[in-house]
């Protein structure tokens, strides 16, 4: 048991490592094409889609699909960095009162 919670919390921190490095690499090419192009927004559209919809969108008509993918990649990115650490915590909780 005590094998397949090391083995299990080694898993789980690679593949939080790979998909940081993934979605960097997704995120980035996003983003490299957005200040090409010199699209600007902050961290409130961001995470507001009414507030992306409203001021951002409607000033780059034609970057709208880009815009849409960078926020969904960094969305995406946030959720599933959030399910693994809590998983990781949890085991290394679990390893650390297991005898």
């Amino acid at each position: 048991m005590f094998r397949m919670l090391i083995f299990l919390l080694t898993g789980l921190f690679a593949a939080m490592l790979f998909l940081n490095v993934y979605f960097r690499v997704k995120v980035m090419k996003s983003y490299k094409k957005l200040v090409q192009n010199r699209v600007q927004f902050g961290a409130a559209h961001i995470f507001s889609k009414a507030k992306m919809e409203e001021e951002i969108l409607p000033k780059y008509p034609g970057m709208q699909d880009d815009i849409r993918a960078f926020v969904n990649h960094i969305h995406y990115s946030i959720k599933m960095a959030i399910v693994l650490i809590v998983l990781i915590t949890f085991f290394g909780a679990v390893l650390m009162y297991y005898k």
